[in-house]
């Protein structure tokens, strides 16, 4: 099985976190980091005039929602909760910022309210939009509406993270695309990248651009989704802005990126202890993490985390969660001494799809959250959890 690789930058200001001052299991999300990624994303809009949402699909925080609202123009939302949480928290105090919603399917009974949350209201198909369009009318808001197409160029490292993969079930095949189709619709969204830099989006572009430019003159805006490393230090910025220009100046349409990855990469750890250690032809230590529970991209990815203070040589040390799944395994890591029972760990780069992600399988407790600051060094902790979260999950 192909596996994804890591794009953690490293431990950064959390080398020197004490993983004490925590509860474990524990996100700790370093405020300093989350802003320092928002400059970046907002200096790339204003040199380019492109705007920039944040994807809450990745990383939703209220907590940091008046911190990301100051620097980009609004959000991105998947359904009706991420469409409310996007309007309710992070629009600003006058509800201002955009909120830019798509879903592969949309339910009837949701739709009036969605529309009351959204500026943009995105369509996975014609049909969908044609289904919807005259209920959107008759609310009487004036929101745009967009179709997301599939541009049937595939940049994705891994099958199941490539929208663009054969039988694809997200958007329209744009050889498909006909007149009709564009009836009513604003602007078009296309999503090809996954963690990746600015050379996969301008061949994406490449390859588009000739099957859409009978539709550009109707258009108000086109959306280029996101997978945008951005805020990566390897990531070519100018590029990426003398791209946007370009294009807005030879369509004249207003063009959106909505990085999720890029606005808390390396923004976060998830702490947890060390439960038991025994051997069975390897070292193997139980934690209190879970793959399965808190870090199911582990396992749906595949891939492995970076772990804090791992060391190049010495026998390896398999770490795997407390749960029943014989496949819940973090990964095989390698320690300047042994781990011993007690023992804290800290994985990298873990704000962004598994804070989003987790859930009770076994009983597994959720993770505390924590939101520190490097710069100042405070610490608050935003929220534990207990047994009535478990409890109330399966409608007790």
């Amino acid at each position: 099985m192909e596996m994804m690789e890591t794009k953690s930058g490293g431990a950064g200001d959390f080398a020197r976190f004490d993983l004490t001052r925590v509860p474990s299991p524990c996100f700790v999300v370093d405020e300093a980091a989350v802003e320092r990624n928002l400059a970046v994303l907002a200096d790339v809009a204003e040199r380019s005039g492109a705007k920039v949402l944040s994807a809450l699909k990745a990383f939703s925080f209220p907590a940091l929602a008046p911190l990301v609202s100051r620097y980009l123009s609004g959000t991105c939302a998947s359904g009706l909760f991420e469409a409310r949480l996007a309007r309710q928290h992070y629009s600003g105090g006058d509800g201002g910022g955009e909120v830019a919603t798509y879903c592969a399917g949309y339910k009837p009974a949701d739709m009036d309210e969605i529309i009351d949350y959204s500026d943009h209201l995105i369509f996975n198909s014609p049909a969908q939009k044609n289904r919807f369009l005259e209920q959107i009318r008759a609310n009487g808001k004036d929101i745009h509406i967009g179709l997301r197409i599939n541009p049937e160029h595939s940049e994705g490292l891994v099958p199941k993270y490539d929208p663009c993969a054969p039988f694809s079930r997200l958007g329209t095949p744009v050889s498909q695309l006909t007149q009709d189709d564009m009836e009513g619709v604003d602007g078009l969204h296309f999503h090809t990248l996954c963690e990746q830099e600015f050379a996969p989006l301008q061949r994406t572009w490449e390859a588009v651009r000739p099957q859409i430019e009978e539709f550009l003159p109707k258009l108000k805006w086109l959306n280029f989704g996101g997978g945008h490393h951005i805020t990566r230090a390897d990531y070519d910025r100018d590029a990426l802005v003398a791209f946007l220009i370009d294009i807005r100046q030879s369509t004249g349409l207003d063009i959106y990126l909505e990085p999720g990855e890029a606005v808390a990469l390396d923004a976060g750890i998830l702490v947890g202890e060390i439960l038991d250690t025994f051997h069975n032809d390897m070292d193997i230590a139980i934690t209190d993490i879970s793959a399965t529970c808190h870090m199911p991209d582990v396992i749906e990815a595949p891939y492995r985390p970076d772990i804090l203070g791992e060391v190049e040589s010495g026998d390896a040390t398999r770490l795997g969660g407390p749960s029943c799944l014989a496949g819940d395994v973090i990964g095989d890591y390698r320690f300047a001494s042994k781990p011993k029972i007690g023992d804290r760990i800290a994985f990298l780069d873990q704000a962004h799809y598994s804070m989003v992600k987790t859930n009770t399988f076994n009983g597994v407790p959720l993770p505390a959250i924590a939101l520190w600051n490097a710069k100042t060094d405070e610490l608050k902790m935003v929220r534990e959890f207990g047994y009535d979260d478990f409890l109330v999950r399966l409608g007790g």
